[in-house]
């Protein structure tokens, strides 16, 4: 948050550093270098053939390279490292396969090596709308994207990973009551209280330029179905439930069981009034279904069947108070706009691929929350989210949507879309949080993991039924 000072490291001119707060950050290539109103500047000529480098590190045991050999010697090694990796995964023998692998990269390079935890975006306050306000610091790790992560590193087999991840599910720090934050930062780290930078603009002018993420500290009950769903794919795939994740079962069925009744501020961190979300009692249910299972495999009799029983209570609850009068799920009680978020009744099974209410919720959100096809999370002029302005169709429920056509039947219409979202990757494969469909551009935090864990997930989940349908 400090400005940093550039200086020259030696008389020859190839190599300088820029320091502040402690932090420096050294440039070395081989061309002559100079500082020119407080910047560093190289000025050369290349001639047919010839070859320069420059050369960013910013620790002494990962020191630049010295020559443009090395440099190349480098980038040989980085490539080989990285298709050894995508080697050590399941490659699916598929045209998207190209697409699959370029999400697990991101999702590989979003991840933080010391504690195993996934970070939703490497940015921060990149703006959802041009100008606008919806601008927010994406550096921390959701625990809601734990069990998006977990599906995405099974399906590519990528089990060291997924055992990494559940480590640190494992370690971080729970409340008082046993309950977990919906975020932390990527070393465990709790307080990760919101401040601006009044003297920055953000890109395009857009402010304000957010660090910190001042949803931190809000009610999200949709948590603890995300730990539980995670727990139990981990279990089934490993074919064992460690001891030192039962406790956090416990307490997170606990949680759930205490407030599936109360309002929250939703999966999208609205910033207006608490509501009884359809999304968050639904991923209550999750976190009590997903707990009863668990019990079951524990040998818990007792507790499966009580844990069974406030799963069945939360459904019948959602599909008294939450379905319109033509069995479409809502955003939340009382109302009767659509939410993007009622797709996971789909993904995670809350009501079967042949009931008419899922069926009916599906085909609403393709047909009336959609822009040019994509998926709006909702329409902002019915939803008081606390902020001024639109933003764009979010990819993450593009993809959601492809997965819950795909679950209901519609796989021609599924397939379609996937398509279309592929196409509409940056030139490197990427994908930000949105889409603008009108200007082609995308918007958000880039690239944004919530996007890549569900391209694989949709994806994997349209390839599985082709395969079952050549059988």
């Amino acid at each position: 948050r400090t400005s940093a000072t550039w200086s020259l490291v030696d008389d020859d001119r190839h190599a300088a550093d820029a320091s502040g707060a402690g932090v420096t950050v050294r440039l070395t290539t081989d061309m002559p270098l100079g500082i020119e109103g407080g910047r560093v500047r190289a000025r050369h000529s290349i001639s047919a053939g010839e070859r320069v480098f420059c050369a960013l590190s910013w620790a002494e045991d990962f020191a630049a390279p010295t020559t443009a050999d090395e440099a190349d010697a480098r980038m040989a090694a980085t490539v080989r490292y990285w298709r050894g990796w995508l080697d050590a995964a399941r490659a699916i023998d598929h045209p998207w396969r190209a697409m699959i692998e370029r999400s697990a990269l991101a999702m590989k390079g979003l991840t933080y090596m010391p504690t195993g935890a996934t970070v939703a975006a490497l940015t921060t306050s990149l703006p959802e709308t041009p100008g606008g306000e919806r601008n927010w610091d994406y550096r921390y790790t959701w625990i809601r994207d734990t069990t998006f992560t977990l599906r995405a590193l099974h399906l590519l087999q990528l089990d060291w990973e997924a055992d990494e991840f559940m480590q640190f599910i494992a370690d971080v720090e729970p409340a008082e009551d046993g309950s977990l934050q919906i975020m932390y930062g990527i070393d465990g780290r709790r307080d990760l209280t919101e401040t601006t930078r009044d003297d920055l603009s953000g890109y395009a002018g857009a402010r304000p330029v957010r660090i910190g993420n001042g949803a931190f500290d809000q009610r999200q009950n949709d948590v603890f179905g995300a730990i539980l769903d995670s727990i139990l794919l981990h279990t089934r795939k490993s074919e064992r439930l460690p001891r030192r994740l039962w406790p956090i079962v416990e307490t997170q069925a606990t949680c759930a069981a205490r407030v599936w009744k109360d309002p929250d501020q939703g999966i999208w961190e609205a910033r207006g009034k608490p509501q009884h979300y359809i999304s968050s009692k639904l991923m209550c249910w999750v976190a009590m279904d997903r707990a009863a299972s668990l019990a079951g495999i524990r040998g818990e009799k007792d507790l499966e069947a009580t844990w069974r029983g406030s799963a069945d209570e939360i459904q019948a609850d959602i599909l008294k108070n939450g379905v319109t009068d033509k069995g479409v799920l809502t955003q939340h009680y009382g109302t009767d706009a659509l939410d993007a978020s009622a797709l996971l009744a789909a993904i995670f099974g809350f009501l079967p691929p042949e009931d008419e209410r899922l069926r009916a919720t599906v085909l609403a959100i393709a047909d009336e929350l959609t822009e040019d096809g994509f998926v709006l999370r909702y329409r902002t002029e019915e939803t008081d989210d606390g902020l001024s302005g639109k933003e764009g169709t979010f990819l993450i429920c593009s993809f959601w949507l492809v997965s819950a056509l795909a679950i209901i039947g519609e796989e021609q219409r599924a397939r379609d879309l996937l398509e279309r979202l592929i196409r509409i990757s940056s030139p490197l494969g990427l994908y930000a949080e949105e889409f603008d469909s009108q200007t082609g551009h995308h918007l958000g935090n880039f690239p944004q993991a919530f996007s890549h864990l569900a391209l694989i997930e949709a994806a994997g989940r349209l390839i599985l039924s082709e395969r079952l349908g050549e059988l």
